[in-house]
């Protein structure tokens, strides 16, 4: 590296460092960072004399600029080494002329905190900062419930640690904000750093942060090691975690280490190695600091799991339902020793939230045995050769016209390859044609083994198709056999439901049904969107699946014997058009009350809110009586439901 490349890189870091700090929108992978500074040090450790003061390895984090007001550490926070592999840990010890009595803990990767107790009360707390003037946090501290607000420790102390947040917490919350139109965060560290410095307390307060601490700053302690220190801390009424120890020598930190390593997935929080220091105090204060690390503690990290790569292109897969999914082709990076050619993006609105294009470098992350995805787009590295992704208009794979939803495309294709099998399961499912013994392992042999090649061949299979299958005699056939024929005897609302038509459950069925009868496909988009229960959705759905499908709809039509509906005569304040909800133990199975309630025009729905009129309770009713009670919805049993059928009559 050339002295002009060590300024540039230096002014790169800088940047990243920044953004990283200050904006919580980093502009590069911990990974890539990494790198960076470690090329930096190599170029200052063979040129002592041209170390610029603006290099991040000499400045601990960048100049503060922000809303909140600055504060005034009592003793410096500093920040930590790295070192990456057994040999950079030995490096370390070797320097710290300390080869026994360690003490290890969980590195976690959050936002670091500095509280200050006076006379048993919190009185200020500040992010790290600078290392010597943090951002006055402390409105927000106090939001956080596992921060005490008192200890029973009366002299002024600084207690120092890690404001994390729960991966299950940090999945909820960007699930909300995907749902709320708002920028999601990349990783839990980012959002952990965000709650910490909002200005709005109550979005500190609902973000569920939780702090451990991993040290003390100013303090008038008397302890001889560092864990009896952290005991003292833990025991004031702090967070501990369960991987805390003191290791004798070198071989049990490392060991240690894979132990806790093994722990990265099961871990509710996030981790980025393992924090590995000399237990004794009074070695410590001899060996001091440098310009930027304490020289009796490092972290030890793990292996990266996000990394920066490019996007090369992108591939549509057709899942079982019909989904088009698009999926990144990467440029192969390792993560952790897995190589990584291909990242899930979910639907083509994650690509426009990501502002994605081919060509951009992008960070991805692989946790354990979870798809890899990417979190962050490098917007800034664009140098105006990124082509844009659009959104495909036909299947990949039958190229029928796929059906445009918005986030979600649909092959609406009963003969699509990718959908066929889970078509077929479908058509024959319980809530659809019914056909007993026909169940999802033998579709699935079924098709494989060549003896159904779409929906319609199921009404075709004979007795010598199944005669050198396993599992399969005599009786099970002629059982299976007979239950085909009698399923081409289905109601006109079942075949339309087991059609699979996106949006079109068995009440929406029924009602196209009921209102059409066998001309039920024939309409148009606007007689469609009219209808009662129906909308612009719904209506779109059926007329692009109709499209497609039209043919085989008249091919079914010769090959069942379908009946068509009747039409609900009854109609009764009592129960037309009301909402019902059916939980708990009854003398028949659900789905034969549910049947009933809709042949008189109500709706039944499978959870309660506001809007149910009726409750249909039977025994260990459980939480839906509770809840409809709690909202006052009218709880009736089966006695009462009798009543109430046996007042409007016979259909």
């Amino acid at each position: 590296m050339t002295y002009e490349e060590y300024l540039k890189n230096i002014k790169l870091a800088n940047l990243w460092m920044r953004a990283y700090y200050e904006d919580d929108e980093p502009l590069a992978s911990d990974d890539e960072y990494d790198k960076l500074i470690r090329k930096l040090k190599e170029f200052e450790n063979l040129n002592k004399d041209k170390i610029s003061k603006e290099s991040p390895t000499q400045k601990i984090a960048p100049t503060l600029q922000s809303e909140f007001h600055k504060i005034t550490h009592l003793s410096k926070m500093w920040s930590m080494e790295d070192v990456f592999d057994d040999k950079e840990l030995r490096a370390w010890i070797k320097r710290a002329k300390s080869e026994y009595d360690f003490f290890i803990e969980p590195k976690f990767d959050g936002a670091s905190l500095n509280l200050v107790y006076e006379d048993g009360c919190l009185v200020s707390g500040a992010t790290r900062g600078d290392g010597q003037i943090g951002e006055n946090v402390t409105l927000n501290v106090k939001m956080i419930d596992n921060i005490p607000q008192t200890i029973a420790y009366k002299e002024k102390i600084e207690i120092r640690g890690e404001v994390v947040i729960l991966k299950e917490d940090f999945e909820r919350i960007n699930q909300k904000r995907l749902k709320d139109n708002l920028s999601l965060f990349a990783n839990p560290r980012n959002m952990a750093s965000g709650s910490l410095r909002q200005l709005d307390t109550k979005i500190t307060k609902e973000r569920n942060l939780k702090f451990f601490p991993w040290g003390v700053g100013y303090n008038t302690l008397n302890f001889i090691k560092h864990s009896q220190v952290m005991d003292f801390i833990r025991n004031l009424g702090f967070l501990k975690d369960d991987f805390v120890f003191c290791c004798k020598d070198i071989a049990e930190v490392l060991k240690k280490y894979e132990e806790l390593l093994n722990l990265r997935d099961k871990k509710p929080m996030m981790m980025d190695g393992m924090v590995v220091r000399v237990n004794d105090l009074k070695h410590c204060q001899l060996l001091g600091y440098t310009v930027k690390f304490p020289k009796f503690m490092v972290a030890f990290k793990f292996p990266a799991l996000e990394k920066t790569t490019t996007l090369l292109g992108i591939n549509l897969q057709v899942g079982r339902s019909g989904v088009v999914t698009p999926v990144a082709i990467l440029e192969p990076v390792n993560l952790d020793g897995v190589i990584v050619k291909s990242a899930t993006l979910h639907n083509f609105d994650e690509i426009s939230r990501l502002d994605l294009k081919i060509g951009d470098s992008v960070s991805v992350i692989r946790s354990g045995d979870v798809i890899p995805k990417i979190t962050k787009v490098f917007t800034q590295r664009r140098d105006g050769l990124e082509l844009d992704i659009t959104k495909p208009k036909i299947c990949p794979e039958c190229a029928s016209e796929l059906l445009d939803e918005g986030a979600f495309l649909k092959c609406q294709n009963l003969d699509c390859k990718a959908r066929l099998i889970n078509s077929i399961i479908y058509f024959v499912s319980k809530k659809c044609l019914n056909i007993d013994g026909l169940g999802e392992n033998i579709v699935e042999l079924l098709f494989k083994e060549g003896k159904i090649t779409n929906i319609e061949s199921i009404f075709f299979l004979k007795y010598c198709d199944f005669e050198n299958l396993e599992g399969f005699k005599e009786r099970k056939i002629t059982n299976l056999l007979n239950a085909i024929q009698e399923a081409k005897n289905c109601s006109l609302s079942k075949f339309i439901t087991a059609l699979g038509i996106e949006h079109i459950g068995e009440v929406a069925a029924k009602k196209l049904a009921n209102t059409f009868g066998f001309a039920w496909y024939q309409q148009n988009y606007d007689t469609y969107e009219n209808l009662e229960g129906f909308g612009e959705q719904m209506a779109k759905s059926l007329q692009e699946f109709i499209k497609v499908n039209c043919c085989r709809i008249e091919h079914f039509y010769k090959i069942l014997n379908l009946e068509e509906e009747k039409n609900i005569r009854i109609h009764n304040e009592k129960i037309s058009n009301k909402t019902f909800v059916i939980t708990g133990t009854l003398s028949k199975p659900r789905d034969e009350f549910k049947q009933l309630l809709e042949q008189y025009g109500a709706k039944v729905n499978s959870s309660v809110s506001k809007k149910t009129d009726f409750l249909l309770y039977g025994e260990d009713a459980g939480s839906k009586l509770q809840k409809a009670q709690d909202l006052g919805v009218k709880c009736i049993n089966e006695i009462e439901f009798d009543e109430i059928i046996k007042d409007i009559g016979e259909i």
